[in-house]
């Protein structure tokens, strides 16, 4: 198969070879005809068949005929069958190698988001960490080598132990809330998710944050309460980014079974901002990371966005997806 045939979904048998086959079949037919003229084949056939007429042989041409037609016109179903096939496969490898590449994408945009976050996490270690530690061995020798005599430098030396120990403290907190969401564990989602807003509040004083929460979430797994922050982590990430929004409204309720859902969550999230256009690569990127977490969990996530229109997101995530 050439390369233009496969490109082409809805491309059928070449038109040259169907030509040929329909020149092979006519010359066959016009050939057959012309050679019972010349022997006088259906008289011979006749004066054959005579002997057993009883059993009406001549007339069974007519059968072999319909038969001939009906297969001539099975064979054509068939063959329709088999190219709609054809096409149907091939739209489906088109559509598996777009998912292909946007799984290679986003295995790409993790990579590169570990390495980053790894190069900052030694960058901090190296430079606060081992700094201010290094500074608390320092004063600590001090007291050690200095002489009873000078009573203030002990109570020095101790202030100084103290500040690096807090600064050395509030480095480690910092590198735990990057790495898990405080108060998940044992607070629960929906403390994390407002002190996480809380967070927002502070960095973004001139957004409104509006949370709502509807129902009760203390029976949700680890996995499927780490994937609700996440995706609202992300989102609040790309507002602060890309919006540049004045006011952002989260939603987050539990559904009660109906329709065709069962026991789920829903959340949305609503901002004003300048809005986003959705073939964009950072766009992109980012909805593909959020789109995994949820798959995975056999959630639906739906984002839509235009330029000078905000953006919406909701998703909606079963609490006790079939296995």
């Amino acid at each position: 198969m050439s390369e233009s045939q496969s490109n082409n979904p809805g491309h059928s048998l070449p038109q040259p070879s169907l030509r040929r086959d329909a020149m092979v079949v006519t010359c066959i037919t016009v050939a057959s005809v012309f050679i019972a003229a010349q022997f006088e084949l259906s008289e011979s056939l006749h004066s054959v068949t005579q002997r057993w007429e009883r059993w009406q042989l001549d007339e069974w041409l007519f059968g072999v005929l319909a038969l001939t037609i009906s297969l001539m016109w099975l064979l054509w179903r068939r063959h329709g069958q088999a190219q709609r096939e054809l096409v149907a496969r091939r739209d489906a490898e088109l559509r598996l190698n777009a998912v292909l590449a946007e799984n290679r994408q986003l295995i790409q945009e993790q990579v590169r988001i570990q390495e980053h976050e790894r190069k900052h996490l030694a960058r901090e270690l190296h430079d606060q960490l081992g700094q201010y530690l290094n500074a608390i061995k320092l004063d600590a020798m001090s007291i050690c080598e200095q002489e009873a005599s000078d009573t203030t430098f002990p109570y020095r030396s101790s202030r100084a132990i103290i500040q690096n120990v807090d600064h050395v403290h509030g480095v480690v907190a910092d590198m735990i809330r990057r790495l898990r969401p405080v108060g998940l564990d044992e607070l629960g989602l929906v403390a994390a998710i407002e002190h996480c807003v809380d967070q927002w509040r502070q960095r973004l004083t001139d957004t409104q944050f509006l949370l709502t929460v509807r129902g009760t979430f203390g029976d949700l797994s680890e996995s499927l309460a780490l994937t609700v922050f996440r995706v609202i982590q992300e989102s609040l990430t790309n507002a602060y980014k890309h919006a540049d929004a004045r006011r952002i409204m989260i939603m987050l309720e539990r559904l009660s079974p109906s329709g065709d859902y069962g026991d789920c969550l829903q959340l949305t999230i609503v901002d004003d901002g300048r809005g986003m256009n959705p073939d964009m690569p950072t766009f992109r990127s980012g909805l593909s990371g959020m789109r995994e977490r949820v798959a995975m969990l056999g959630g639906e996530l739906v984002m839509s966005s235009a330029p000078g229109c905000g953006m919406s997101l909701e998703t909606r995530l079963p609490i006790n997806p079939a296995p």
